[in-house]
């Protein structure tokens, strides 16, 4: 039995001081991650490291589709904690992918994702399963991208933008066996017990939804600027 215990927020802090908890980010490179994207895309160079943080900035005449950035190594257990920094004129969408996995042949990122929507922050938690075969959000809500609106926002949501000062969003999420939860800035999203969803017969042949790549996403579609720092992970054993 694993009790998911919350914090306030993911402060710096408390992260990288031991008990577990190792970076995903060196602050300097990208070492450890790796890029997936369409071959006309490969050039693009759109993640990059800038002033300590993992910056996707992409010009607005940009024709890209999806770019991934996602770690070499595969996880299944644990929780996982970044800041994400965002910017009002920023127009695109992006996310974490968790527990995911990148298709060469078909060109697509199956698993599920976890959603961060500059344009409209109270969708910034929800659950959206990129998989082939499902592509909607599984959990607070069910259903195409369309069906999200702000009347299913969480009470006491939170979002800001780093423009006039140097502000970051918390961003927490912990996936243990079939549950998935999502904290943003100390407001749990959601908690979804993924059981029947996320190990079903369509993701067990995808192997996803229970293990897999973390990742990074550039969504395709208009200008954007989005950065990432302070990324640690710590693996977990359920019982």
């Amino acid at each position: 039995m694993i009790t998911l215990g919350l914090t306030s927020c993911c402060k710096k802090s408390d992260l990288g001081r031991g008990d577990g908890w190792v970076s995903l980010f060196d602050g300097e490179t990208l070492d450890g991650w790796m890029v997936k994207c369409l071959p006309k895309d490969v050039d693009k160079e759109y993640w990059k490291v800038v002033d300590g943080a993992i910056t996707a900035d992409v010009p607005a005449d940009s024709d890209h589709k999806y770019i991934w950035l996602l770690t070499e190594k595969e996880y299944d257990n644990f929780e996982l904690e970044l800041k994400v920094q965002s910017f009002a004129d920023a127009i695109s969408n992006s996310g974490v992918q968790v527990r995911s996995r990148y298709d060469d042949a078909e060109e697509w990122l199956d698993g599920p994702q976890i959603d961060i929507n500059p344009p409209d922050g109270w969708r910034s938690g929800f659950i959206y399963d990129e998989s082939r075969t499902v592509k909607q959000w599984i959990s607070p809500i069910q259903g195409k991208a369309n069906a999200a609106t702000i009347e299913n926002a969480v009470p006491g949501w939170s979002w800001r933008h780093g423009d006039e000062e140097d502000l970051w969003n918390y961003v927490r999420i912990i996936c243990v066996n079939t549950r998935i939860m999502t904290v943003v800035n100390g407001v749990t999203i959601t908690d979804f017990d993924g059981s029947g969803v996320l190990d079903n017969a369509d993701h067990v042949k995808l192997n996803v939804g229970m293990n897999g790549h973390i990742g990074l996403q550039i969504h395709p579609g208009g200008e954007g600027k989005i950065r990432f720092k302070d990324i640690q992970i710590k693996e977990i054993k359920p019982e």
